[in-house]
């Protein structure tokens, strides 16, 4: 569980700087420029979903269950699955309603998908795991909202509606890829039980 925390630790705290430390930020790029500041952010970034993966599947095999979620929570969270897809893919496309009206789709997607897994897994782990990802959402989305009050950033204008058909599409098929073989694949579980 330690590498799992001193990952979240990492990762979070790398992509909070600009949150929490701004100045920390802006003292790197003034003295040895932005590449060194985007190498530093990369590498932590990398280091940190490292000790994330290697930790949390330690932190599997030790720690034990603190709920165990009723079947149904299950369709609830395949559902939330569904729209995090979207929004994931929203964020990636040109704008259009979706993106506009969520602002940061790809927070939202993070936060939904935490979400959906805090909903499906009660292990001591995944409950560390995702509910630090979704405070970790939650605080970034907040932070974000300051900074566009105060003029730092500006959110998109809508460009075409049909760049909604294409995130709408688009996050359709990555989810139909996660659940077919996607996460099996790569977590080593499979989200829904074929018999």
């Amino acid at each position: 569980m330690a590498l799992l925390i001193l990952g979240i630790l990492i990762f979070f705290g790398i992509h909070l700087v600009r949150s929490f430390a701004p100045g920390l930020r802006m003292a790197v790029i003034e003295r040895k420029g932005i590449g060194t500041w985007r190498a530093i952010h990369g590498i932590s970034a990398v280091v940190g979903l490292g000790l994330i993966a290697f930790g949390f599947v330690q932190a599997r095999a030790t720690t034990g269950i603190l709920y165990t979620p009723p079947v149904f929570l299950t369709h609830i969270a395949l559902t939330l699955m569904l729209i995090a897809c979207v929004c994931l893919a929203a964020a990636f496309l040109p704008a259009g309603k979706i993106r506009v009206a969520t602002k940061h789709p790809a927070i939202l997607a993070i936060k939904i998908w935490a979400l959906a897994h805090l909903l499906a897994n009660g292990e001591t782990s995944s409950v560390v795991l995702f509910g630090g990802f979704l405070a970790w959402g939650v605080v970034l989305r907040i932070s974000m909202k300051k900074r566009w009050l105060a003029g730092e950033i500006s959110y998109p204008t809508v460009t075409s509606y049909r760049n909604d058909v294409g995130a709408i599409l688009l996050g359709a098929v990555f989810f139909v890829a996660i659940v077919w073989k996607l996460h099996e694949l790569v977590i080593g579980v499979a989200p829904v039980a074929i018999a």
